[in-house]
């Protein structure tokens, strides 16, 4: 039976996972094929990448940072994924990313609690969504973490209904 889905992507997550696989470049990445690769035959009710905003400081390094920013956003926009920022921390001369995980954690939980979906496919190993990943599931939807045999999350796979394991084969199709 065909079940409305939802897509959740942690953006960096899958950036760092991609690289260490040798598939950085997110702007040849198919991610339509890659949304329906994930779908299967299920109706996908929405389509997000949650990523850190960059902002310029006048330094190079930003100015870079914001410049490949703007054609990843032009690249989800082309392939109808809607993106959504947190923002990135500097401390101690290094960038992490914030917000992102409470942002995804609050969209599973209104798809549940809303009944946008039946299925909400997370691609993302961070173990911080467990809480909302179980109330999602205590509402009766399936949680399906997508995550990648290189360096797949115990965690994530042990508390979701279902996972997907992906390979770098699995990924190369999706590179154009």
């Amino acid at each position: 039976m065909k079940q409305k889905c939802v897509i959740l992507i942690d953006g960096s997550n899958f950036y760092f996972k991609l690289k260490d696989l040798g598939l950085n470049n997110l702007l040849s990445f198919d991610f339509s094929k890659f949304s329906q690769f994930l779908a299967r035959s299920n109706k996908i009710m929405g389509n997000y990448y949650y990523v850190g905003r960059i902002r310029q400081d006048g330094s190079t390094k930003t100015e870079k940072l914001f410049n490949a920013q703007q054609k990843l956003i032009g690249q989800l926009k082309k392939h109808n994924v809607t993106y959504k920022f947190g923002y990135l921390l500097k401390s101690n001369g290094a960038y992490h990313e914030k917000g992102v995980d409470v942002q995804l954690a609050v969209d599973m939980l209104v798809t549940a609690y809303e009944n946008i979906a039946d299925r909400i496919i997370i691609v993302s190993s961070d173990t911080d969504l467990e809480p909302a990943i179980k109330k999602t599931k205590e509402k009766g939807k399936i949680v399906e973490y997508i995550g990648f045999s290189h360096k797949a999350s115990v965690a994530m796979v042990s508390v979701c209904s279902e996972s997907t394991l992906l390979k770098k084969e699995d990924l190369s199709k999706f590179v154009i």
